[in-house]
């Protein structure tokens, strides 16, 4: 009888850690809704962005001012080191300061708002008919949570979905919970949390499909795996109770 129990034992063990395909595969229910998709991603520049700008036309001499190197100087007062593209850093009031133009608010606008900006206060007076390269040298999302490599991952192109985050962090554990990614955002200098649930095609017309910088994307653990946590605490102290008890008893009863 005993031998009996310890199989259907062993056998309830067995079917509640099976994980049906319903539980992991992505976007599998829910028709897509082409109206609502958005391929389209918008770069709003916030404090804390590194800014690589960059100005240039027809009249070369005209755009140096405003296109310095970064260089660091030796002892001796000599350039070293490879020259590189200045930076600018947004400020936490959304300004940045530029050559010769000097305080500008970049900050809580697209990169559409800034390229008209610069192209205003350039125009005609220091650059005529000028072209604007903006770029954000430090673009990053955060992954973490119940995925396989998390971590802060450095974005080149500025155009990363959460499908491509979730990629970097080399893809959600089995126990990972996929109806309820969390994503958190700064927006208006306020932190707005959003809710993407990966089972359902819905996430591809969600507003944080595509992840701005320094968004951070968090997998919550299953149940399973929580309970699992918990029950594996639990006896460990119960070994190490245990322990104790027997250890008192043998040490009484010499």
């Amino acid at each position: 009888m005993n031998r009996i129990t310890t199989i259907l034992f062993l056998l309830v063990i067995v079917m509640s850690s099976c994980v049906s395909n319903k539980d992991i595969a992505y976007f599998q229910f829910d028709e897509i809704n082409q109206s609502e998709v958005n391929n389209n991603f918008e770069t709003i520049f916030k404090p804390d962005d590194l800014l690589q700008i960059t100005i240039s036309s027809d009249n070369i001499e005209a755009t140096l001012p405003f296109n310095l190197p970064a260089v660091t100087f030796g002892t001796a007062g000599t350039a070293t080191g490879t020259p590189k593209q200045q930076t600018y850093l947004i400020d936490s009031r959304g300004e940045i300061d530029f050559p010769i133009l000097g305080k500008l608010k970049l900050g809580g606008l697209s990169r559409e708002a800034a390229l008209d900006l610069f192209k205003q206060k350039l125009s005609p007076d220091y650059v005529a008919s000028p072209t604007i390269n903006i770029s954000i040298a430090n673009f990053k999302v955060t992954v973490y949570g119940d995925v396989k490599k998390p971590g802060t991952y450095t974005i080149p192109n500025e155009r990363v979905s959460i499908l491509d985050a979730i990629g970097l962090a080399g893809d959600l554990n089995i126990s990972g919970k996929r109806d309820n990614v969390l994503v958190i955002r700064e927006e208006n200098n306020k932190k707005v949390k959003y809710r993407v649930n990966l089972l359902s095609n819905k996430t591809l017309s969600s507003p944080v499909f595509y992840l701005q910088q320094n968004d951070v994307v968090y997998v919550e653990h299953n149940k399973a795996r929580i309970q699992s946590a918990s029950s594996n605490s639990n006896s460990t102290l119960i070994i190490s109770v245990t322990s104790l008890i027997i250890t008192l008893v043998s040490i009484l009863t010499r």
